[in-house]
């Protein structure tokens, strides 16, 4: 992979749009009672709607890479001075477009978020603002909580489409947590030439077991309905108008084993766009068959011999996609490793599906696990600006 010409020192940071809002506690009460009401487990996918764009994408004060004094991490790039972004493309009327380094858009999971209660709770924790304090030029576009990656997909690719023409450049590089990876993947499938690279962290390619129990436990129609009414209801309030037109039950049927398989069909791996993935391992979990990478990053293989002891809260659901003694399947809690593996695999970090973010609130992965969610987004955007992107 060509190595392009490190860029300028100086970088604007965009807000991203405000995304739906609401109040944590609550989220949490309705997530308690759907597991409840499918049986006692969760976690699933996207939606089908109008893929409007909220108009604010407003330019921020300008974040400029701190002195390396102050800011000695060769982790993010270090921008020759002076220099600005060079042309990498021409659009349909001939105008230049800016290259990299590209924006970075940060795309969220199932039963996700930009915002709840405010800047009080953000999807991914935090990461915004540490990224910008490095200089780099990050969205977090929300998109409908709960419904399928072809519904959410449409909403991601609008809002790339606002910051393209916000920014000025001609691509994203696109990072997708959970079910955001499979929404960066359908953006990168029917819009292949703006996204210069996909990476997805802990993404279920090939769907989840545990999305094909709650299905089982639900068969009933009448119960599906009822389930999406009420999220359906709640959603409005939470989410904005994105929560009155959600479907549960179509996230899910597109996170079984079986809908994913029919997604991958439906949406390949395009040329000129490069597709990375990361998965996490939990439960006390070392892994080192199915961790084994394509490519070995010194910022993941220095966690090696970390071990990361399950959430309580996925306690559970990692016992049971575990599949028993002998540890067969590792995972996050929600994923497994062999389903997180896309394009080229980096490799495995020591967290689970909610340590990924940095949820619950920024809390330590775990007992003695000195892995940091913020230094790992740090380092794997330096990573992406050391490849060219």
């Amino acid at each position: 992979m060509a190595i392009s010409p490190r860029r300028g020192e100086s970088v604007s940071v965009l807000d991203a749009p405000r995304g739906r809002r609401g109040f944590g506690y609550v989220r949490a009460a309705i997530a308690a009672g759907l597991l409840v009401a499918c049986g006692g487990v969760e976690d699933g996918a996207a939606r089908a709607v109008d893929a409007g764009v909220p108009a604010d994408f407003a330019v921020a004060d300008a974040a400029v890479i701190p002195d390396a004094a102050v800011f000695p991490d060769a982790r993010l790039r270090d921008r020759d001075a002076g220099a600005d972004p060079g042309p990498d493309e021409v659009d349909d009327a001939g105008e230049p477009r800016l290259g990299a380094p590209y924006p970075i858009v940060l795309a969220h999971g199932f039963f996700g978020f930009e915002e709840l209660g405010g800047s009080f709770l953000t999807y991914f924790y935090g990461v915004k603002d540490d990224l910008a304090a490095h200089g780099e030029t990050v969205f977090t576009p929300a998109v409908d909580p709960f419904n399928d990656s072809t519904s959410r997909g449409e909403e991601l690719a609008a809002a790339v489409d606002a910051i393209l023409a916000e920014t000025g450049h001609a691509k994203v590089v696109l990072v997708g947590h959970s079910q955001g990876g499979l929404d960066a993947r359908y953006v990168a499938s029917t819009r292949p030439d703006q996204v210069a690279a996909v990476v997805t962290v802990s993404s279920p390619h090939r769907g989840t077991p545990m999305i094909d129990l709650v299905l089982r436990a639900a068969e009933d129609e009448r119960v599906r309905e009822w389930v999406d009414g009420l999220v359906r209801t709640v959603g409005a309030p939470l989410w904005d108008a994105a929560g009155e037109e959600t479907s549960l039950f179509h996230a899910m049927e597109q996170l079984s084993e079986e809908g994913a398989a029919a997604f991958n069909a439906a949406h390949p791996n395009q040329p000129g766009v490069d597709y990375f993935s990361i998965a996490g391992r939990s439960g006390m979990h070392l892994a080192p068959g199915p961790c084994a990478s394509d490519e070995a990053p010194e910022w993941i293989t220095r966690y090696a011999w970390e071990r990361d002891p399950i959430d309580p809260l996925l306690a559970v659901s990692e016992a049971f996609i575990d599949g028993g003694f002998g540890d067969p399947y590792p995972n996050d809690g929600l994923v497994r490793i062999e389903s997180a593996r896309w394009g080229t695999f980096l490799g495995c970090v020591p967290a689970d599906h909610f340590d990924e973010m940095g949820q619950l609130l920024g809390d330590s992965p775990g007992l003695g696990n000195r892995w940091s969610y913020l230094e790992f987004y740090r380092d794997l955007v330096g990573w992406v600006r050391a490849e060219g992107y």
